[in-house]
């Protein structure tokens, strides 16, 4: 079952809440199954204010960020790192953010990579339809917002 992580705004609270598995203030919980300390997140944009804005709400010791440019080296890069969760920017290079999130989902069907929680950056609310049939696990709609 997808969960949607919906929220106008990126803020240091729900990012940091995603990054911890909990999400109370966009869906409830979410349970990735496994909880430790340190949340590997691949950020796959090719915007740097959309890296810096994820950067800045995830900041300190809680995530370590990976940066991919292109949604065609998204799945190497799953593969490699096995990221606890994947951001994918919707307007990302050759390779869109929805196309990136169906290819995970069939390559971990496959049982070629594996399986992976994708958060959608969306750049606008209708966009959600698509990310919904992508496979995402939740989405939030940009501008991004780091809030300290």
């Amino acid at each position: 079952m997808r969960l949607p992580l919906t929220a106008p705004m990126l803020t240091r609270h729900s990012l940091n809440s995603i990054a911890r598995h909990i999400s109370p203030a966009c869906c409830g919980d979410i349970d990735f199954g496994y909880h430790r300390s340190v949340t590997h997140v691949l950020l796959a944009t090719d915007s740097d204010s959309v890296f810096n804005a994820v950067d800045a709400a995830l900041g300190g010791d809680a995530a370590e960020i990976s940066r991919v440019r292109a949604g065609v080296e998204v799945l190497d890069a799953v593969r490699e790192r096995e990221p606890d969760l994947v951001i994918c920017d919707l307007q990302i290079g050759n390779m869109g953010g929805m196309a990136t999130c169906l290819d995970l989902r069939l390559e971990a069907e496959m049982g070629r990579a594996p399986e992976t929680r994708v958060l959608m950056l969306l750049d606008r609310e209708a966009d959600v339809y698509l990310a919904k049939q992508a496979g995402s696990d939740g989405w939030l709609v940009k501008p991004l917002d780091a809030v300290s």
